[in-house]
């Protein structure tokens, strides 16, 4: 063998090893994703309390989160006459109970690979929904 082939077969091998390595969290759906892809776990488990769950996933752990427990309550709104003067009810006052479940893909170095969304509620008026407002603010 050549030093030249020797020097191929050495760098292919180096590269090839190096590329192993390498973990990838993909392209962030969402505002939580972009938020917490490629963080710590226990940061995101120090500022949101504890997962109620985990499950050895192949090389990853898969952790159930839930919280975020809150009441809002939305009001009513009105057909606009001007003139501050409220016309017909157009929406009743409601109450809606919201909590935010998440499921984390954690790599054996503690790191989050990947968030999925398990249960949400959209927001106010077509905003944010909420775990995006209570998870992804900063």
């Amino acid at each position: 063998m050549t030093f030249r082939n020797m020097l191929t077969a050495g760098l292919v091998a180096a590269f090839g090893l190096a590329a192993t390595g390498c973990t990838t969290t993909g392209v962030p759906k969402n505002e939580v994703e972009a938020r917490w892809n490629g963080q710590q776990a226990g940061a995101f488990f120090a500022r949101f309390g504890p997962p109620v769950t985990d499950t050895a996933a192949g090389n990853a752990t898969l952790y159930t989160w839930r919280g975020g427990n809150k009441t809002r309550v939305i009001p009513a709104t009105y057909e606009d006459l001007g003139n501050g003067k409220k016309g017909k009810l157009l929406t009743q006052a409601r109450t809606q109970y919201l909590r935010c479940e998440v499921q984390l893909t954690v790599s054996p170095d503690y790191v989050i690979r990947g968030i999925r969304t398990v249960v949400d509620r959209p927001g106010v008026d077509g905003g944010k929904s909420y775990c995006a407002e209570f998870l992804a603010a900063d």
